[in-house]
């Protein structure tokens, strides 16, 4: 974001070959060696700031159209609301920053970490990583050409926000856990129930047994093969 008050213009990319201070979503820690992809693009009054939180499903629509294509494989999901995932496992991950800049404009930060070489372990979760699944193209310089191109048709179908319906439908034709049950863990409380959609805004809808939960921002985990949480 300091490129953008130091008036950096839109559609800049930032790539680092390795990151000693990496940050994932709520400010936690994330491994970042070399041989991985972290880079970062830089919006400038791309679209008005409240349809900012949508650009985290434009950002992975791009992400999972490149990795398809660097993975040769079908198999990749999106998990709400930022995660790449491969059989089940993370292989990438989004985060989204914004600010109005001090000149008035508004700025957006999409930052991509994808795992090439290596994932990261002792994680609460699965990770895997290009190189691990035999992806043909796991270079980072790969994944960012696909990805660069991947973003340009994404943003011009997200049309400034005039559009997210069709992002919308584009993101739950790739979504994990649609119609499944999910374990949601808020910042107040954790509770289980069927990933029913996402709505106009990106919000998860969640049928629980009592109700219809409308989540903006959580955790979500996948139901284990059993089929549930029990």
């Amino acid at each position: 974001m300091s490129l953008a008050r130091e008036g950096a213009l839109g559609r800049t990319w930032i790539i680092a070959r390795a990151q000693s201070s990496g940050r994932g979503r709520h400010g936690r820690h994330w491994v970042s060696p070399p041989g991985n992809l972290y880079a970062s693009l830089l919006l400038i009054d791309e679209v008005p700031m409240r349809h900012a939180p949508q650009l985290g499903f434009v950002a992975g629509i791009a992400l999972a159209k490149a990795l398809r294509k660097c993975a040769a494989h079908e198999y990749l999901r999106l998990k709400w609301p930022n995660d790449i995932l491969f059989d089940g496992a993370k292989l990438a991950g989004i985060l989204l920053e914004s600010a109005e800049l001090p000149d008035g404009r508004f700025a957006c930060v999409i930052g991509f970490g994808v795992n090439c070489a290596a994932a990261p372990r002792d994680l609460p979760y699965r990770a895997t990583a290009l190189a691990e699944i035999g992806a043909p193209s796991r270079s980072p310089e790969d994944v960012l050409l696909h990805l660069s191109d991947a973003i340009v048709g994404a943003l011009a179908r997200f049309a400034g926000g005039a559009d997210f319906e069709t992002i919308r439908a584009e993101w739950l034709s790739l979504a994990a856990g649609l119609g499944a049950p999910i374990k949601v863990d808020t910042a107040k409380e954790s509770f289980s129930g069927i990933f029913r959609t996402i709505d106009s805004s990106g919000r998860l809808i969640v049928d629980t047994t009592n109700s219809t939960r409308i989540i903006e921002a959580g955790d979500v985990w996948l139901a284990p093969q059993t089929g549930s949480f029990a």
